[in-house]
């Protein structure tokens, strides 16, 4: 009989502070037990070494975490097969459209996102402090770099993004609302796919041509808008929360912003550096076990259920230097944010130009920038796939 779980998961929901169990686990428990939101038992992996083993090893499947009867961290609120997007993209044969699309050097891109942010601190700077650098800078330069890559209009960025608040909810149980807001994504770009003003070199301009070629007979609009509306879910939702939590972190070593201010050309490692210190990941990268694995001095047995504790393995001082310091000029940083092996994020050069840019803009513009509120005060959202403040006030 499988012993009971001595931690339940997931680990605090503040993403300014690194929870306190991340140390001992890595030192004492490296795999350890937990139970997550649906009751179900998991191993939980905390060093850096086993982790990236876990993540490159193809014994341990993501696909296989939405199969029926699978242990779960938290019941689904998509369809099952849009768990392995990224599979069902190279089997049907679509990956060159999304990597194309994706590309972080498109023509004009950097120079638009660059415009974009401007025009999002201008507003800012004339509604004055204090003013939430969340709903006023990060999701709509978000959105905007999503609804130019996917392709639809940025006059819907706010419905699109109000929509995520659902599809990325955890809870132990389905509910009504989850598959209503997925299919009324799904029929707004089914709906854009068909569109005459779609751009060509736009995610959905690329899909909707495939349906010209007699191999890709079999691709229905259904299925091309899945891509699309997957693409724009895990891409924002995934940005904004990074450059959310990214902003924090400056603010709370207001020095930093003086020194990217002054030092604009390490604005790359100084990403780098923000990407292993974030916190957002809050419920850990899931894989389920396909044949029995040892991992250290455990056995992972079959069909059970494996966690990647990312905030454990980028601050394991067996791997960085120092791990408790942000340190913006760090050289080795191996972190884990874009995750490793076969499903390392395939958005990792648009997610580095998008933060690079939003950061840019804003230490120049507002060199003054400091919270506006005690940090103990902000408010954690509970029930999410990502740690995320519900507001970020700001002062300058």
């Amino acid at each position: 009989m499988s012993p009971e779980p001595v931690l339940d998961f997931p680990l605090s929901r503040r993403g300014d502070v690194l929870p306190e169990e991340c140390s001992w686990l890595r030192e004492k428990q490296p795999v350890a037990r937990v139970r997550t939101l649906t009751g179900d038992q998991a191993w939980l992996v905390s060093t850096h070494a086993l982790a990236t083993r876990v993540l490159e090893d193809e014994r341990f499947s993501l696909k296989d975490t939405a199969a029926e009867g699978a242990p779960r961290q938290y019941a689904l609120t998509i369809p099952p097969e849009v768990v392995n997007n990224m599979g069902n993209i190279n089997s049907a044969g679509l990956r060159s459209a999304v990597m194309k699309s994706l590309s972080p050097r498109a023509d004009g891109l950097a120079e638009r996102l660059r415009e974009r942010a401007g025009e999002f601190i201008d507003a800012l700077l004339a509604e004055g402090p204090p003013a939430d650098l969340r709903a006023g800078f990060a999701d709509p330069f978000s959105a905007a770099l999503h609804c130019q890559v996917i392709g639809v209009p940025f006059t819907d960025w706010r419905r699109l993004m109000s929509g995520l608040d659902t599809a990325f909810m955890t809870s132990a149980h389905t509910f009504e609302g989850a598959g209503l807001n997925w299919y009324k994504d799904l029929g707004y770009m089914v709906e854009r796919l068909n569109a005459p003003d779609v751009p060509p070199e736009s995610l959905l301009g690329r899909l909707g041509a495939l349906r010209e070629d007699a191999e890709s007979a079999h691709l229905t609009d259904e299925m091309l808008a899945t891509v699309a509306v997957s693409m724009f879910g895990a891409g924002a939702v995934s940005t904004s929360a990074f450059l959310v939590l990214a902003i924090l972190a400056l603010l709370q070593h207001p020095e930093l912003i003086g020194y990217l201010r002054e030092h604009p050309e390490r604005m790359g490692r100084a990403v780098d550096e923000l990407l292993r210190w974030n916190l957002s990941i809050g419920d850990g990268l899931p894989r389920l076990a396909l044949e029995d694995v040892r991992l250290g001095e455990v056995l992972v047995k079959k069909g059970e259920l494996v966690l990647v504790l990312v905030e454990g393995a980028n601050f394991d001082p067996a791997v960085f230097s120092d791990p408790d310091r942000l340190d913006l000029d760090r050289e080795h940083n191996p972190h884990l944010s874009f995750g490793a092996g076969r499903h390392f994020c395939p958005a990792t050069g648009l997610g580095r130009l998008h933060a690079e840019t939003a950061l840019a803009v804003l230490v120049d513009r507002m060199p003054g920038l400091r919270l506006a509120v005690p940090a103990e005060q902000l408010v954690w959202r509970t029930g999410f796939i990502k740690r995320l403040p519900e507001r970020l006030p700001v002062l300058w």
